[in-house]
């Protein structure tokens, strides 16, 4: 009769400790039933979860491990696991799964415990945590040639300058991530969402709350709205201003983006309120919008991994045509100012941009890629984005209004927008390899 047993390896780590303990067991014939391995601060925490094949040999792996554990001055804890035990453990991996992360400019125990109090009131288990960022230096001055320099408000310009004078390469703010995998089917997927958002709030930190099956890991296609989403500014109220009418403007805009008012509706006024502006001002001034932070990290990170790029936004051509250009998107919808004899007529040609058109060319943009929408991410900041949002596989709100907020299963507030990539689960390894870009 077999036995099964849950060894625990913990200590100091070096090279070889995997071979050393599994070579005993395979003196055994031992099956491997599950196996996990983290190593923090140069410690490790291994475990193996085995069936031994004859139960009388337990005891003499239990004493092989034991010595072995001494002479490499590790810690070695082995119980043994009664079978319906480990069964009811086997079945509780057909429960449903999420994925959790948690991102900032920093971490601290007391966000986590927040989060994790949540989790547990809602009966999840967290079955594995990991760190998608990389280890921090806490010397500002650690600059050295085989290392990048976090760009953050705590290094001077002084080190900046050392590092571009030596070649080196700077990279947006200092991140934190981690990802936490739970199991189990959530008390109130609604009441979490708004905890989450609290936390946020209280914290300064961003947290994503989304199911975990195959296409979270398989996304194919990312859409971004594009004002105050891959740039800083609304460029109807830039405009708005250039026409002399930008309180006007700018109200309108506001109570559209709360969703006070139809899209459509407000979108007329204002573009009417835009009449005599001339043509070259429009060119001018798409060269000179701000693009957000992480916008070209992100975009040329998603490129490189084969991901199609797309703008659907309720704003202008004349903008979403530079930025495609820049960044290199394949789609781009936008809504066409209409010119005549040089100037802005206050009127726009073709069908307006809203919310509902921009969740239907994101379905269209799906079915023409030959994906599912599952495979879609859709990123946006106002309320005309929420339908959008909501279909995609991954819903993103990018420094949005509390509406979307509360809607969005993902928020980013707290970071730049190539925070999307700690979202999808990329690692700051991963994203390093593509990363020569100067900021």
């Amino acid at each position: 009769m077999s036995e099964i047993v849950l060894i625990n390896i913990s200590g100091k780590d070096r090279k070889g400790i995997n071979c050393r303990f599994t070579s005993i067991l395979a003196q055994y014939n031992v099956n491997i039933l599950d196996i996990g391995q983290s190593v923090i601060h140069e410690n490790i925490l291994l475990g193996i979860l085995v069936e031994i094949p004859v139960e009388s040999d337990f005891p003499a792996i239990f004493k092989d491990m034991l010595f072995e554990g001494y002479k490499l001055s590790l810690h070695i804890d082995i119980q043994s696991v009664k079978k319906e035990d480990y069964e009811k453990w086997v079945s509780s991996q057909r429960q449903e799964r999420r994925i959790i992360t948690l991102l900032g400019k920093k971490i601290t125990a007391y966000q986590i415990a927040k989060v994790t109090s949540v989790i547990a009131e809602n009966n999840l288990n967290i079955d594995n945590i990991s760190r998608l960022t990389g280890r921090i230096s806490l010397d500002k001055k650690n600059i050295n040639k085989d290392d990048s320099v976090r760009n953050n408000a705590d290094i001077s310009k002084e080190d900046i300058g050392k590092c571009e004078n030596n070649n080196l390469k700077t990279v947006p703010p200092s991140r934190a991530c981690i990802q936490l995998s739970v199991s189990g089917k959530p008390c109130s997927i609604k009441s979490m969402r708004g905890d989450f958002m609290k936390i946020s709030q209280d914290t300064g930190i961003d947290i994503s709350f989304h199911i975990d099956n195959i296409y979270s890991k398989n996304r194919k296609l990312v859409v971004f709205d594009m004002d105050s989403t891959l740039i800083q500014a609304e460029v109807i109220n830039e405009l708005a201003k250039m026409a002399g009418v930008g309180d006007k403007v700018a109200a309108i805009t506001e109570s559209a983006m709360r969703g006070e008012i139809d899209f459509k509706e407000s979108f007329r006024k204002r573009v009417a309120l835009l009449k005599g502006l001339k043509a070259n001002q429009l060119e001018n001034l798409a060269q000179i919008l701000p693009l957000s932070e992480g916008v070209e990290l992100v975009t040329k990170t998603l490129k490189e991994l084969g991901y199609k790029l797309g703008i659907l936004s309720g704003g202008f051509t004349f903008v979403g045509n530079y930025l495609k250009e820049k960044l290199n998107f394949d789609y781009l919808y936008a809504n066409e100012l209409e010119i005549a004899n040089g100037e802005v007529t206050g009127e726009v040609t073709g069908e307006i941009i809203d919310g509902e058109r921009k969740a239907q060319l994101l379905r269209e943009i799906a079915l023409k890629e030959n994906i599912s929408i599952e495979q879609t991410i859709a990123v946006g900041d106002g309320a005309n984005d929420l339908p959008m949002i909501t279909i995609a596989g991954l819903g993103v709100a990018y420094n949005a209004k509390p509406l979307v907020r509360e809607k969005a299963e993902s928020n980013i507030s707290n970071v730049g927008l190539d925070g999307l990539l700690y979202l999808i689960g990329m690692r700051d390894r991963e994203i390093s390899k593509v990363d020569n870009i100067k900021y």
